[in-house]
This record gives C-alpha cells, structure tokens and sequence, in this order.
C-alpha cells in the first residue's frame, strides 16, 4: 500500500537545546563513535510531490484543501473512478497510481493512502473532522482495448493538474469519459487484425498465399473469439480456437495448393507458390494478432518498478493466454500433421528459416512495420491522429532489428531490445506532446515485433518429432529451447520499453509545461 502526504520531515529541534539533530534519537549508553550503529530513523509517508516526480503529472497546481467530508469525499471519488478506468484499459500500476495521486494532490488533499491489485482500486484519506478514515474501494471486472479513452482519461489529468478544472466540472467531464462511444466500427477492427497479421508475415518474407491466408485467418479468429466472448467462454478457451483456426487454414490452404487442380491453376494465371515456408509464416502472422501483447508489457514493467503483486496477476493471464494458443497450435499441428501423412504430401518443418536475416527487402520490411503499427493502432482503437505517429514508431522498431541484425551482427534478442529502446524513448515524448501517455504508441508499435514466428516453431519441433515418429526433424527438447527463446523475445520488447520510458522522463519537462500553458 502506497502512502502519501505533505508533511514529511526527517529532522527536528533538540527539546533540550532548540538545535536541530541528526534523524532518529542516539541509542542510550553508546558513546559518539558508536553512532554508526544507531538504527535508521523511522520511515514517513511520502511527500505527494515526490510521488509525483518523472511523471507527466508533476508540480500540480493544488487548489484548496475541502471544507469537508462531503467534498473530500467527491474528491476521492474522482480520484477512484479515474484509476478505474485506467486500469480497465490495460495502463500499467505505475501509471494508474501516478494518475490518482496528481487527482487527489489537485484537489487538495492533504494526505493519501493507495492500494492497487488487478482488479480493485483502494483508496484511503484521513477525514477533515478526525474521525474515521474516508474510504473508496472501485473494482474492475473487465478489461478493454480502448486507447480512445485512455487518452481522455489523460487529458482529463492534464486538466485537473493545470488548475482548469474544479471538483463539479471534474465530475461531470469524468462522467462524460465514461459514456464515450467506442471509435471504429467492430468490421473495421477484424480488418486491422488481419492488416496486423498479413503485415508480420510479409516482414518475415512471406509470398502473396502466405499473406492472404495470414489476413483471413486473424479477421476469422477475431469474429470468431468475438462470438465466443460474447458467449461467456473464457479467455483461455478462445486463445486456443484462434491457434486451432489459424494452423488448420493455413494447412489447408497449402493442403489446396499442392493438390493437382488447383496448383496447375495457380501455375497458370498467378505468380507465386505456397511453399513450406509461407505455411509457417501464415500461422505466425495469426499467432500475433492473437498474443497480449499489452497485458505482457504491463506486466513487466509493474515487476521491474516495484509492484510484484499486480505483475504477478498480469504475468499469470498472459501464461493463461500464451498457453491458449500454444495449445490451440499444437491441436492443430497433431491434426493436420497426422492428415499429411495420411496423404503423403510430405510436410516437412521448413529448415531454411532464420530468425536473424529475413529474406524481405529491407524498404518492404519498413513500411510493413508501419502499417502494422497502425493496424494494431485501429485494433487498439486509438484515435486517428496518432496513426501516424504509431506508424513512424512501428516503422523505426521493424528497420532498428534489420538494420542490426543485418548489418551489425548482432543476435536478434539484443537487436529487439534495442529497437525496443528506442521506440520507448521516442514515444513517449512524442505522445505527450500530442496530449497522449507513452502507451498509446509504444504498444501498438512494438506488435509487428512479437515472436509469432518462434512461437510456431517451437510448437512444430515439439509437435512434429512426436507425431511423425521416424520421420520426424526435432530432436527431443529443441522446441523447449525455441519457446524459451520467444520469451526472451517478450521480455527483451517489455523491458526495452520501460528503459525507454525511463530514460526520456527527464527530457518531458518542457513539454508538459508548454501544454500546461496553453491550457490555462
């Protein structure tokens, strides 16, 4: 529990003398050498300043403190309902408690108490008669993609910390937020995850099949895990009917291609051929639009600031979610494994694939990135004006892994940090200059980065060295070995990020005080 106030002090005057002293009294009987061994004064709560430090809601402008319990209650309900929804929309814990104290500081009060889980908000504030604490507990039971409103949530921060809003107006603008209609008609977002995956598949040099198929795969599986969620079925359950989906299509359509009718027509009146390859990168292109990606960053980064208990319950739905379409992956792999030796069209793990130099020109590689990016952008429902910029990010992560992979040698787990770096540092100076927290670029930028690829793999060197006995091309543990490298993968992007985010907080100064300026 975070707990934060404005009278923190770790000296005072001597009752004796009247001088000040050293923090803590001397432990009776040690002479003046000994002090070195005296204990460490006791700890006070957080000025509400200090908690605010390296966020965008630094230097709040306070007004004054409530007359009351009834508006120190109204203040904490603000407060509550804004960590509500951010948490709701995927914001990670140090980004919601940030957001609830810079409410509570602006509206003056004076000291603040603030536990956060996955799924529950708590705040606690000492009533201004001295009775009982005030308490507000908000829960969440759902979470969204709604970058939409995320940013509105921001902005309505930003408004609170300038000092251009009071307690009524905050109420009613809180109110409005929250009754928003969701951007982007649901068609438009199956599209942009089949714009996601067909993007990732034509990064890792997928031909034309590979694209296609990988397009109406994802806009496939998300109509269909849309029907299942809307049915109650739970997460975990559509995770593993998107794999399913995704692998048994790809294999048909492969299955179609090298049947007699249809490769000769495919020969005769269009260029390019479904080969072992474009089946693996058709599944991987549907693997990503299906991975968490922005629970798996959140996660992260509340482990590595310090809150392991919300981190522990995000990494735990990513694992449940990861496993979904492992499973789904697997399932479809056994099946359609079992079919082609069934058929003897002889199906073999495509050797000839490298995760450090895909065979894709680096300019079409570029501008997949970006449209990727912006892809993920619309499946996010961000707001149109931050295509681009998400776009520009996406467009930077794809061409930072080629260009060091390619060019430098270096291994692509270190690369995908770098361009992870990078990406984190820019979007959040870039975002809030736009009125946007980091989020709302850095997440879908990073998506055409996932490794659906190596998650693909690993399934099919597992799957494969059991299912087709002496044929089979894994020896025992090497698809283990694959998994584990498509974690380090998304937690060289996760981590990356957060460095990124750290590294450019002190260089957002300027910026959150030239749009403090103009608000006022």
């Amino acid at each position: 529990m975070a707990q934060y106030g404005r009278d923190h002090s770790s000296t005072g005057p001597n009752p004796t003398t009247g001088s000040p002293t050293s923090a803590g009294p001397s432990p009776s009987g040690l002479p003046p050498r000994m002090r070195f061994l005296r204990s460490e004064p006791v700890t006070e709560p957080l000025p509400i300043a200090d908690a605010l430090k390296r966020t965008p809601y630094r230097d709040p402008n306070v007004m004054g403190g409530p007359d009351d319990d009834a508006e120190q209650q109204k203040a904490l309900d603000i407060a509550a309902r804004v960590g509500e929804l951010l948490l709701r929309c995927g914001a990670s814990t140090r980004d919601v408690e940030a957001s609830v104290v810079a409410v509570a500081a602006s509206a003056g009060l004076r000291r603040l108490e603030v536990d956060i889980t996955n799924q529950s908000l708590l705040l606690q504030s000492p009533s201004t008669n001295g009775r009982q604490p005030l308490t507000m507990l908000r829960v969440v039971r759902s979470s969204t993609r709604d970058f939409s409103r995320l940013m509105a949530v921001h902005q309505f921060v930003e408004s609170l910390v300038s000092g251009g809003l009071d307690l009524d107006e905050a109420t009613k603008e809180l109110k409005r937020i929250q009754r928003m209609p969701r951007l982007y008609p649901r068609w438009l977002v199956s599209v942009a995850f089949g714009g996601l995956a067909a993007s990732v598949a034509t990064i890792l040099g997928g031909g034309w099949m590979a694209v296609v198929v990988a397009l109406v795969s994802a806009v496939l599986v998300d109509r269909v895990g849309r029907r299942l969620s809307n049915a109650g079925v739970p997460a975990f359950y559509g995770a593993a009917a998107g794999g399913l989906i995704s692998t048994a299509l790809a294999w048909f359509a492969y299955m179609s291609h090298q049947s007699r009718v249809v490769g000769e027509f495919v020969a005769h009146n269009l260029p390019g051929t479904m080969s072992t390859a474009d089946f693996a990168y058709a599944i991987s292109g549907g693997i990503v639009a299906l991975l968490p990606g922005r629970q798996m960053a959140s996660a992260v980064e509340d482990a590595v600031t310090g809150y392991p208990v919300t981190a522990s319950g995000r990494v735990l739905t990513v694992i449940l979610d990861c496993a979904g379409i492992t499973v789904g992956v697997g399932a479809g792999l056994a099946l359609t494994l079992n079919l082609d030796r069934a058929l003897d069209l002889s199906l073999q793990s495509p050797g000839s694939l490298r995760f450090d130099m895909p065979p894709t020109a680096l300019l079409l590689q570029v501008a997949c990135g970006a449209i990727g990016a912006a892809c993920a952008a619309v499946t996010m429902r961000s707001r149109v004006r931050m295509l681009l910029p998400t776009a520009a990010a996406g467009a930077l992560g794809v061409v930072g892994v080629a260009l060091l992979t390619r060019y430098v040698g270096i291994g692509a787990t270190t690369a995908t940090a770098v361009a992870a770096v990078s990406v984190g540092f820019s979007a959040r100076l870039v975002a809030l200059r736009l009125g946007a927290p980091a989020l709302v670029i850095v997440m879908p930028a990073v998506s055409p980065l996932l490794p659906g690829l190596r998650i693909f793999r690993g399934m099919y060197e597992s799957v494969s060295g059991s299912v087709i006995g002496a044929t089979k091309v894994a020896q025992s543990g090497v698809g283990v070995t694959t998994m584990l490298g498509a974690v380090g993968v998304a937690l060289a992007i996760s981590t990356g990020l957060v460095l990124g985010d750290v590294l450019s907080a002190p260089l957002d100064k300027p910026l959150v005080r030239r749009r403090r300026a103009r608000r006022r």
